[in-house]
């Protein structure tokens, strides 16, 4: 424990904490998202338990991968055919996986906002609630491609279990904190889901895309390549600020309409 007050461990953990709490932004989605298909009355449980979830499997897949990561990065099996070849192994397995599924349950919620009938539904005959059970069935199931990603980061900036699994549970108390502050800021400002399930939709498509390349993946000759991280947050930052102008400017579109009061 001595060794985590060294200069060297000290700066490794902050950098550490702040790069945990910036990959887990994107699980924290993941999680308000889910959480708003149980009762309102729920909602609140679903998103605790799911964030402390994430913080236990972050530690327990730290300890795993240590001991086993040879196993994670082994090829399991390889292909080549006409259009295709790739070398898979259990790391681009999860994060292919993930992503096929983070890209499917963003598509699903994006159509489902758009269905007509579901908007005109009125009190007694709101939309039909998921069981907490599933809800955080699949929560858990994408806290461990999430976990996967963000311990592997960890395992690359240092070696010190201590140092690793510290800044996992403070960046992790923090996420606790910031998924209430998410949730409102979603019931208070519900255009945003949108924006929320594309960029849900764009983290799918990094994870894919960085598994793809893991495994060597190759089309008719044409490797797949990982997004940069760098490119991701630019891109939300874009979508953010064209949905915050589009927004505004819309307002003022519907007050050059709205039709001049009676004097």
């Amino acid at each position: 424990m001595v060794e985590l007050f060294t200069i060297e461990n000290l700066f490794t953990l902050i950098i550490l904490t702040a790069l945990e709490t910036v990959l887990g932004f994107d699980n924290l989605l993941y999680i308000s998202i889910q959480a708003k298909r149980v009762e309102p009355s729920r909602q609140q449980y679903v998103r605790r338990l799911g964030m402390i979830l994430a913080i236990g499997l972050r530690i327990v897949l730290l300890f795993v991968i240590l001991q086993l990561i040879s196993m994670f990065q082994s090829p399991i099996f390889g292909f080549s055919l006409s259009i295709a070849e790739g070398t898979i192994n259990g790391h681009s397995l999860i994060l292919m996986a993930g992503g096929a599924f983070l890209i499917h349950t963003a598509m699903k919620e994006i159509f489902h906002m758009l269905v007509v009938h579901d908007l005109g539904k009125g009190a007694d005959e709101g939309p039909k609630h998921a069981s907490v059970a599933t809800v955080i069935f699949w929560i858990l199931a994408m806290d461990i491609v999430f976990a996967f990603d963000t311990v592997l980061s960890a395992v690359a900036l240092t070696d010190n279990f201590i140092v690793m699994a510290t800044a996992i549970v403070v960046s992790g108390a923090l996420m606790v904190l910031m998924s209430e502050q998410v949730a409102r800021f979603l019931q208070k400002n519900r255009m945003y889901e949108v924006l929320g399930l594309f960029v849900l939709l764009m983290v799918g498509v990094m994870l894919l895309a960085e598994g793809g390349h893991i495994a060597h993946l190759a089309f008719f000759g044409y490797p797949i390549e990982p997004m940069a991280k760098s490119t991701f947050y630019f891109v939300v930052a874009a979508l953010v600020i064209v949905d915050i102008i589009q927004g505004r400017y819309q307002k003022k579109i519907m007050l050059e309409e709205k039709p001049p009061s009676p004097g």
